[in-house]
């Protein structure tokens, strides 16, 4: 079993910075596509960004150009660097794994992100 956890959430103004970490358990995440996913109050979670084992990153339009994801496998360790943030990126922001040999799906419990104007 893989137990993702986060941590680096908090409060902070808006044009701020802050970098979530995500480290996996196990010895199986070299083979993860990881991502992160953030759920605003009242939302549907949304994609943030992803990244695959090989370092092919995606990300979500509203964050494009101010967010960096990255990983090191070799910490089994994903980020996930939030520059110039703003009210609209506050949300509960999770890590998420799946396994590409099994499609095995899971989730960190989440971090909270605040970004006050």
């Amino acid at each position: 079993q893989v137990q993702l956890v986060e941590s680096g959430g908090g409060s902070v103004q808006a044009g701020g910075s802050l970098r979530l970490s995500c480290a996996a358990s196990g010895s199986i995440f070299s083979r993860f596509v990881t991502g992160w996913y953030r759920q605003a109050p009242g939302k549907q979670r949304e994609r943030v960004a992803t990244i695959t084992s090989g370092g092919g990153t995606n990300y979500g339009d509203s964050v494009k150009g101010r967010f960096a994801i990255s990983r090191d496998n070799a910490k089994n360790t994903v980020y996930l660097q939030m520059n110039s943030l703003n009210p609209e990126d506050t949300g509960v922001y999770y890590c998420n794994g799946q396994d590409v040999w099994t499609l095995q799906t899971y989730w960190g419990q989440g971090t909270q992100v605040t970004v006050s104007s």
